[in-house]
């Protein structure tokens, strides 16, 4: 399988997807959940990011996830975190220092597979712009996903625990630029089966 992370080029924006979560309270691997439209929780979120990405990161905790392939088919790059257990600090620290030339970086959730192409387009347009943090607000609330400039690269490299970048946004928040957004995806993660919206009922046969 190909697919394995090489270092990123100046001036790209690359897009961590964070994957490497257990997902205890959904029951069982949600990465693998079949959304409404057949495809998986993960995938669908990856194939949402990429478009807006030069590159996307998808940080698993083993290479040999049974996603791992379908991912790389979908154009995205494997990242092993075995530390994943320590928390999301580790998973996005790991990303960020596989890809540390990169201009700055989209961070966002596998558990989040709802946010529109348009949305994270929207945050790789901020950074570009020199946004030095990015975010899509939606109804007034910020969601995901979050853009972070090169000037965090350190900070996010060195991030463990299960903070991610919250705290850098917490200091940060005069920096903060956000984006509003139609789009409720920026809102719905997905930590319960019955979070999602209910698959559509098949049509009644006629004949």
């Amino acid at each position: 399988m190909s697919g394995v992370v090489r270092g990123a080029s100046s001036g790209e924006i690359v897009g961590i997807l964070l994957a490497a979560g257990r997902g205890r309270r959904f029951g069982s691997d949600k990465l693998m959940h079949p959304l409404a439209d057949g495809r998986t929780m993960a995938l669908a979120a990856a194939a949402n990011l990429r478009p807006a990405c030069d590159r996307v990161v998808v940080v698993l905790r083993a290479a040999d996830h049974p996603l791992a392939a379908r991912l790389v088919e979908a154009g995205c790059e494997i990242l092993a975190c075995p530390e994943a257990d320590g928390g999301m600090g580790h998973s996005l620290a790991a990303g960020v220092r596989a890809t540390a030339d990169a201009a700055g970086w989209i961070v966002a959730l596998a558990d989040m597979p709802f946010i529109q192409p348009s949305t994270h387009r929207a945050i790789a347009a901020a950074l570009r712009a020199r946004a030095s943090l990015a975010a899509p607000q939606y109804q007034g609330q910020r969601g995901h996903p979050v853009g972070f400039a090169r000037q965090w690269r350190e900070a996010l490299s060195a991030l463990t625990g299960d903070h991610g970048g919250r705290d850098i946004l917490s200091a940060h928040r005069a920096q903060l630029v956000l984006r509003p957004v139609d789009d409720p995806g920026v809102l719905m993660d997905v930590d319960r089966p019955e979070q999602l919206p209910a698959r559509p009922q098949a049509a009644p046969s006629t004949d």
